[in-house]
């Protein structure tokens, strides 16, 4: 429950966010408003968590959605140009009103990519920093962005719920945008939310194989030997410039994205701006996200998007696996364009910030203060994933309450073997062998990694054996590649963000089955920063359970 004190500042910001929606944002590159359309929030909103028969690809389901649909309401907020320089603060209160028991009906909202700087208690992870929201109960998210602009989403961070449905696009806007005269439209008809579909509910798909019946693109698409469902519509005018914001909110497989006829300008990977880099496909893993430049160059037509999954036999066989990428008076059809040809290939390691490049401490394999090899595997007989040897699997209360509690080392903190402590104030260097080809091995790959509370460098990405200390790209997800090229992925990070966050596989079934660890950064440093910073009411969700210190 929220206290009056709460209700109120959520009642008055909400007023001023009325305002800050209705308002545009004055500067010489650009104007921008943020949209009162029904299906876009603000930074001050609610979030109501519900189960709803849908059929996105024309089957009907049971879902369990954000605001009643898929992909969730956009929530926009802006970065602030004005001293002391803090964004938009979120105030986003999660209401739980599930009642369908095939599938979850607890649950918990991550705001992925968000660094939660002193807010640790706020990341929306259930048993790492929360206790689950449990039904006809609610749960206020109170946190500031004070340093973070681009292209971000939110789901479910409990068990494989977000497979059900529980996800949608975020995005923060930044008014003074180094890139901004590259582009002339960026607003919510400009995101693009690629996604897997199931037609079985979540609880029935923990064990492999893991196939999706379908792929979305903006909660639109068709399955094999279904009706012709209607299909995303990507408008767009001739002789302008997008910015489309891609997001790979995939539970399984990774989307080769590309558009009929048109290249594709990256200027932006999770959140952090990039040089920019011209490519014609562009692989976009579970969770990651790119912001890229696109021109209505063609003559005035419909061009299809398609995004074609890594999963075998796939086609774009009436409309399957594909948008519709259509021009300001062409006609109200299905295009007739072909795919190809592809000759500007993506490179990960040709990605390079945009600013601020550079990697924390001493250049070199091997000479952070902290280097961890992450070895990873499958136990086919448990049917777990495993990190060092050991499945991840939900501690009796969150990591963070634990913290609270005064444990304050690896080896009190639960689960035993699964969360690594780190040391304030130092380099760390993080190395994850692919091990797909190997007895015991990670199979089901490549495996995109994400970091909690944290954007990294990524010193030896898949695909390439060199080593990058100088400027390598920055992002909070990426992909382990394969061991048929031998590939080491290694990324590094400073511990300058006390609390204990997850590093995980986002291929949603991996993580439910055991492929995670917890970095638990500078345990002495968290305790005395969220005993500071965490509400009442967080400690009431764990005590409504009988969960207690």
């Amino acid at each position: 429950m929220l206290t009056m004190r709460t209700a109120a500042l959520l009642l008055v910001l909400g007023l001023i966010n009325l305002c800050l929606v209705s308002a545009t944002a004055i500067g010489p590159r650009l104007h921008r408003a943020l949209s009162k359309r029904a299906n876009v929030l603000g930074p001050v909103s609610t979030v109501e968590v519900v189960n709803k028969v849908i059929a996105p690809d024309g089957f009907p389901r049971s879902t369990v959605l954000a605001g009643g649909t898929f992909p969730g309401p956009l929530i926009q907020a802006r970065k602030k140009l004005t001293p002391p320089f803090k964004g938009d603060e979120f105030l986003v209160n999660v209401t739980n009103l599930l009642n369908d028991t095939s599938m979850d009906i607890t649950t918990s909202i991550h705001w992925h990519g968000i660094y939660q700087h002193q807010s640790n208690w706020a990341d929306g992870t259930a048993w790492i920093t929360q206790c689950p929201i449990q039904p006809n109960g609610s749960f206020l998210h109170k946190f500031t962005v004070p340093d973070q602009a681009g292209t971000y989403w939110y789901h479910s961070h409990l068990s494989a719920q977000y497979c059900d449905g529980l996800r949608g696009p975020l995005v923060i806007y930044d008014p003074d945008d180094p890139l901004a005269d590259m582009y002339d439209v960026d607003d919510e008809s400009t995101v693009i939310v690629l996604a897997d579909w199931y037609h079985k509910t979540s609880p029935l798909l923990y064990n492999p194989p893991f196939t999706p019946d379908s792929t979305l693109i903006n909660g639109l698409g068709r399955y094999p030997g279904g009706p012709a469902s209607p299909l995303a519509v990507v408008n767009v005018t001739q002789g302008k410039r997008y910015r489309f914001r891609i997001i790979g909110a995939s539970c399984d497989p990774w989307f080769n994205f590309t558009i009929d006829g048109h290249n594709m300008t990256i200027i932006e990977a999770d959140g952090n701006e990039v040089e920019p880099v011209v490519v014609d496909s562009l692989p976009v893993y579970a969770a990651q996200r790119y912001s890229v430049v696109v021109t209505a160059d063609q003559p005035v037509g419909n061009f299809w998007i398609r995004a074609v999954s890594n999963f075998p036999n796939q086609t774009f066989d009436g409309g399957l696996n594909s948008a519709i990428l259509r021009y300001s008076g062409a006609p109200i059809e299905d295009p007739t364009t072909e795919p190809g040809p592809y000759v500007l290939p993506f490179d990960e390691s040709a990605l390079h910030p945009l600013h601020n490049s550079g990697v924390p401490g001493i250049p070199g394999v091997g000479n952070a203060d902290v280097n961890i090899n992450l070895v990873t595997g499958l136990d086919a007989a448990q049917g777990v994933y495993t990190v060092g040897g050991i499945p991840f699997v939900n501690p009796p209360l969150p990591v963070l309450l634990q913290i609270l509690s005064s444990a304050q080392n690896a080896t009190q903190l639960l689960p035993n073997g699964s969360v690594y402590e780190l040391p304030p104030n130092k380099t760390i260097e993080l190395s994850i062998p692919a091990t797909d080809l190997t007895p015991g091995g990670a199979l089901g790959g490549p495996h995109p990694m994400h970091l909690h509370g944290h954007a990294f460098d990524v010193v030896r990405v898949a695909g390439n054996s060199t080593y990058n200390y100088v400027n390598p790209v920055r992002r909070d997800t990426v992909s382990l590649g394969t061991q048929a090229v031998n590939d080491n992925v290694t990324i590094r990070f400073s511990t300058n963000n006390p609390g204990p966050w997850y590093f995980h596989c986002h291929i949603d079934w991996h993580l439910h089955n055991g492929f995670a660890v917890v970095m638990a950064e500078a345990p002495l440093a968290a305790e005395a920063q969220e005993s500071k910073a965490t509400p009442e009411y967080w400690y009431q969700l764990c005590s409504s359970q009988g969960i207690t210190r």
